[in-house]
């Protein structure tokens, strides 16, 4: 094993790409806090995890969109203990088409993609800033620049997760601390809850080699991962034309000819 690295928090831990990080990371040398909603499995991987690689895990099983298990997980990061990595890796689904999805469904997810993930990370980004060093990695997806029928909520939380983490990597530049967004396409997972999924398989990472891939990012201090994007080229030509369009947006408060025909801006 590693020489120890200090404590990781990594949620969503009790499957799929939560429990992958939390193997890779207790393989180098971190203690775990595993956290997610089941504790049966949490405890069964923590097991594991101890007689593979000799680590100190602890369970904290907590449901993110519940006020009293978020505020659980967030005091964690109160700065008592000797935290320096938070993986956000808890997120639901609520697909389906905008006119027929379960409302509440939607409302959890919100709480979990976009409520959670923010509190925690900016408790995150205090401690870790305030210590001069720390890891908070978000997991994102592909959906995020990529708006598809039937998953508008959810392709919209992942824009919030990428926007959110872009703006706390400019804010936390020369602080030390390393944010990362990990943005994976589709992955093998519970995440369709057993239903046949609507994909090719080709077109599916396993979660061994997405996290794997993620953490070679990592260590390379990519702050935006695309797990199988062969060519930075097409992100770095999209972000550009992101920066091309703000700057065009933001030239004056004039409004756009397009707009000042005759009855422009007469009142209504």
């Amino acid at each position: 094993m590693s020489t120890h690295q200090g404590t990781a928090i990594v949620t969503g831990a009790s499957s799929g790409i939560g429990a992958v990080y939390a193997d890779r990371l207790a393989a180098r040398g971190h203690s775990l806090i595993l956290v997610a909603r089941r504790e049966d499995r949490l405890q069964a991987l923590a097991q594991r995890l101890r007689s593979a690689h000799g680590s100190e895990v602890e369970v904290v099983a907590a449901d993110l969109a519940d006020a009293t298990g978020l505020q659980r997980v967030a005091a964690l990061l109160s700065g008592e203990r000797d935290i320096r990595m938070l993986v956000n890796c808890a997120g639901l689904g609520a697909l389906g088409p905008a006119a027929q999805v379960d409302a509440g469904e939607v409302d959890r997810m919100v709480m979990v993609n976009i409520h959670a993930l923010t509190r925690l990370s900016l408790a995150a980004a205090r401690l870790f800033a305030t210590r001069g060093r720390g890891t908070l990695i978000n997991i994102g997806s592909i959906l995020a620049v990529m708006p598809v029928p039937g998953a508008s909520s959810y392709g919209a939380s992942k824009a919030y997760v990428l926007n959110f983490t872009r703006s706390l990597q400019a804010e936390l530049a020369s602080s030390g601390v390393m944010v990362q967004a990990v943005m994976p396409s589709l992955v093998h997972s519970e995440f369709f809850g057993g239903k046949p999924a609507p994909f090719p398989a080709h077109l599916f990472m396993s979660p061994e080699s997405l996290v794997d891939t993620a953490l070679v990012a990592l260590d390379q201090g990519e702050a935006i991962c695309f797990p199988t994007l062969g060519s930075t080229t097409a992100w770095l030509d999209f972000d550009q034309s992101r920066a091309n369009l703000v700057k065009a947006l933001t030239l004056s408060g004039v409004p756009a000819a397009r707009y000042q025909g005759a009855d422009a801006g007469q009142p209504a």
